[in-house]
């Protein structure tokens, strides 16, 4: 049983805190896409160099990483509400500190805090849910933070285009604290505490090797994306990482026989949680497709600005709405595992015209296989996410909800570094260079933005026409790839993830009344 302490007024507070959490989470997803546009800033007014612009970028991704199964223990022994405050705070802070930054060492420092103020955030938001809502609620509040989370994909770019072309670099990093301090106020107020009523032991080895394992599988990818799959480096450290963490499961296994494990196992003998996890994972895998090609493809083929291709993107927000509202009602009547299984369907159909996009195809037709590809995100992640939640106790649904965001962390990081290969294989393959230098010909190969610029500054036009058609060649196959993605993940559903959650049929609890209530998952409220 956990300890829940409410507002009298918790039917109405509620929703208003999913709010609260929901502006928390759009602050972290904000922070992890307006960066890239300020890269080329920094470079110049903070003499970084190519290797300390990666580590701007990296810091924050392995402390988040490494810090996420702690940060879960965390608000489980001494409340969600407390830690989340806690961790508002410091990522608060942390902003501050990256803005003013005067070093590329002082922002690599920085960034590593803001890391560690989002590993708390990150799975203590969703963690709350399953204590502050009924199964028949929890869809919603499910739906309204993970669109929220995919919605700074496209703002993103458009806030850091402005403020970029308007303020200097900071502002990219000052807009979180005005954001992070009512986010703060409002979960302050608004959000009710729980925690264990157990004295949870802490599990040191446990956090230990997950950390160490997190962080070196997550660098290795990293290292992988960069330099390729053949790197000894990468190779050598992913190894390490995945050797690490079956170290961390044989812990747990040998923790969990007479003592309090960091994580339970056992969760992942249930179809709701292994299922929905894996699931939610594959959709922002094959949803990467998109944020990691789109973008390039608005502004070296079709010209616009990093403002102009965040605006472009917008069609993704509206498909997502239409997703979102109706995964709920379709949940209901149709189950889990129809609504994740036509929210893949969606997915495939969206991506798969996309890899019909051509050099003269234009926005007309990107906007409308986004759209399509939204509405099927908004279908498919929150039902596969609420559908994992749904079996996290809400005495240890903070670690719980950890394990889910850090198996999708990986994911991503995996597929970030698995789609740039992709890319930039099939990319360099349509380029054929004979008749440009060898330096000239390294630099367009590099990139599609820097060929580019290689051709204007050149004045050669079919060099340019050959540099957009080598992208779009790549932006393809990677769309293919993510196709087969979610024509995986479609069938995945279909066969694994159960019809029905397994607490469908539990009474749903009713709304407490009392300033302090005891709650047991799924069952009745009782004054404390």
């Amino acid at each position: 049983m956990t300890v829940v302490h409410l507002h009298p007024s918790t039917g109405t507070r509620r929703w208003w805190a999913v709010g609260a959490l929901a502006l928390a989470l759009l602050v972290v997803g904000l922070d992890m896409t307006v960066l890239n546009l300020a890269l080329p800033t920094l470079s110049i007014e903070l003499h970084a160099s190519t290797s300390q612009l990666q580590w701007i970028i990296d810091a924050y991704t392995l402390v988040t990483a490494a810090a996420l199964l702690p940060g879960g223990m965390l608000g489980d022994r001494y409340g969600r509400k407390k830690v989340l405050l806690i961790s508002l705070a410091v990522f608060g802070a942390a902003s501050l500190l990256c803005a003013f930054s005067s070093s590329a060492g002082e922002l690599i420092a920085a960034r590593a805090l803001l890391g560690l103020g989002a590993a708390a955030l990150l799975p203590l938001s969703l963690s709350v849910l399953p204590v502050m809502f009924t199964e028949e609620e929890r869809p919603k509040a499910v739906a309204a933070l993970m669109v929220t989370t995919v919605v700074a994909f496209p703002v993103g770019p458009i806030l850091g285009g402005w403020l970029l072309t308007h303020y200097w670099w900071g502002s990219v990093f000052l807009i979180n604290v005005p954001v992070s301090l009512l986010a703060l106020t409002a979960v302050a107020v608004l959000l009710g505490e729980s925690r264990s009523p157990r004295r949870l032991r802490v599990d040191v080895g446990g956090i230990g090797l997950s950390s160490a394992g997190l962080a070196a599988l997550t660098y290795g990818l990293i290292d992988a994306g960069q330099h390729g799959w053949g790197s000894p480096r990468a190779l050598a450290t992913i190894t390490a990482g995945a050797a690490v963490l079956v170290a961390f499961v044989a812990w747990e296994r040998r923790v969990s026989r007479g003592g309090q494990p960091l994580i339970d196992l056992s969760l992942f003998g249930s179809a709701n949680f292994t299922w929905g996890t894996i699931l939610a994972t594959v959709v922002s895998f094959a949803m990467f497709g998109l944020i990691f090609t789109a973008p390039q493809y608005f502004q070296a083929v079709l010209g616009a600005s990093p403002l102009g291709a965040g605006v472009r993107l917008l069609p993704l927000v509206a498909g997502l709405l239409v997703g979102g509202v109706a995964a709920g009602e379709v949940a209901k009547l149709a189950g889990a595992k129809v609504t994740v299984a036509a929210g893949f369907a969606l997915i495939t159909a969206g991506l798969i015209a996309g890899t019909f996009t051509t050099v003269g195809s234009g926005y007309g037709f990107a906007a409308v296989w986004i759209t399509i590809l939204g509405a099927g995100l908004g279908l498919a992640l929150p039902t596969a996410m609420d559908a994992a939640l749904d079996e996290l106790s809400a005495d240890r649904s903070g670690v719980g909800s950890a394990v889910i965001t850090a198996i999708r962390t990986v994911g991503g990081t995996f597929g970030v570094a698995v789609l740039g290969s992709v890319l930039n294989s099939a990319y360099q393959a349509r380029l054929p260079l004979p008749h440009v230098a060898a330096a000239a010909a390294a630099v367009i190969r590099g990139s599609v933005m820097a060929g580019v610029a290689a051709a204007h500054k050149l004045g050669s036009l079919p060099l340019l026409d050959l540099v957009r058609a080598a992208f779009v060649h790549g932006m393809d196959a990677v769309l293919w790839a993510c196709a087969g993605i979610g024509l995986g993940g479609l069938v995945l559903a279909v066969v694994f993830l159960p019809s029905r959650l397994a607490t469908a049929a539990k009474p749903a609890a009713p709304a407490p009344a009392t300033a302090t209530t005891r709650r047991r998952k799924g069952g009745p409220s009782a004054a404390a």
